[in-house]
């Protein structure tokens, strides 16, 4: 990812080059009109306000909040992120300020914004991830849950609940019962048959499906011949795996039956596209974050740019690939 990153305290440099939202970006995804379909994804944005000084929050299509458990979690030790080629590990372990921490003092900040807000969330138990879900609904102001299973579940003996389909099946039928909100599954690359996953959590219920969640992978200091990172694995994201989540969005929309939300290693509008083309809905940028905090919102004008030069519409544009 090249050199060391200072961000200044700035605002959007996009924001000239995007207009009001025109019908031409608008998707639909889970029952939810977004105004384009640019979303940022999970761990990579904090709880959204924070990107506030640097980027107007009002041009995105959507907002996904870091991962919310049921009470505070303080992460794994460090060190717990490098950098690698054209990407980046990280291993900080799901730190979070817990559900009810977000709701009282990260939500009410967020409703001033007029972005979607998706709260994702994650458990050690089913019973977890309901109760995250529910307490989300009751506080007002989510447009949508997104339910990260790469997770494992501790009364299981650490089984990961996306790589075995009948763990999945479970966890989202419990969310699905306890919320009447939108439900979106965030499905692991770490899967044999990604397919499988895609039929699993589709008969739980999920409204929609976003992928890729990171590739695990390891890095090793040679001088003092140990992992780089505390945890010794940890989750790689950025370019050097776009084809692979690009490969794996067209896999699953094939077979999909809901909306497919795209992400992995998209720092363009061109990278973004690629994904719509293949069969997304709507696309989450993560890694690009740390590269540009703006580069959400640029991204958005640039998909602006290409749908008036092709005289097309996102809509037109999803699952057009020509084989």
């Amino acid at each position: 990812m090249g050199k060391a990153i200072v961000v200044k305290k700035k605002a959007g440099t996009a924001k000239a080059g995007i207009k009001k939202a025109s019908g031409a970006l608008s998707v639909e995804v889970a029952g939810i009109k977004f105004k384009n379909p640019v979303l940022t994804a999970s761990g990579t944005f904090g709880y959204g306000i924070e990107f506030a000084p640097y980027t107007d929050l009002n041009l995105l299509g959507g907002i996904v909040v870091k991962g919310l458990s049921l009470r505070p979690r303080e992460g794994n030790p460090g060190p717990r992120i490098v950098e690698t080629p054209c990407g980046m590990l990280n291993a900080i372990g799901l730190q979070n300020v817990g559900v009810d921490a977000f709701i009282k003092e990260k939500l009410p900040l967020l409703k001033k914004y007029k972005t979607r807000v998706i709260a994702n969330i994650f458990g050690e138990t089913i019973e977890d991830y309901a109760e995250v879900a529910s307490r989300l609904e009751d506080a007002g102001g989510v447009d949508a849950i997104e339910v990260n299973i790469s997770c494992p579940n501790v009364k299981k003996g650490g089984i990961v609940f996306g790589t075995d389909p009948k763990e999945a099946f479970k966890v989202i039928s419990k969310v699905r019962s306890s919320t009447g909100l939108p439900v979106i599954t965030k499905l692991s690359p770490n899967v044999t048959d990604i397919k499988v996953m895609v039929r699993a959590v589709e008969d739980a219920g999920t409204d929609a499906i976003s992928l890729i969640n990171t590739l695990t992978g390891m890095v090793v200091d040679v001088e003092k011949r140990r992992p780089v990172l505390a945890t010794a694995t940890g989750g790689l994201s950025g370019p050097a795996i776009r084809p692979v989540a690009v490969r794996m969005v067209w896999q699953a929309a094939s077979v999909a039956k809901t909306p497919i939300i795209g992400m992995g290693g998209i720092m363009t509008a061109k990278d973004a596209l690629e994904f719509i083309i293949a069969g997304a809905s709507a696309v989450q940028v993560g890694t690009a974050n740390f590269v540009d905090p703006d580069a959400a919102a640029k991204i958005v004008s640039g998909i602006e740019d290409y749908v008036k030069r092709h005289s097309t519409t996102v809509r037109e544009l999803i699952g057009s690939l020509k084989m």
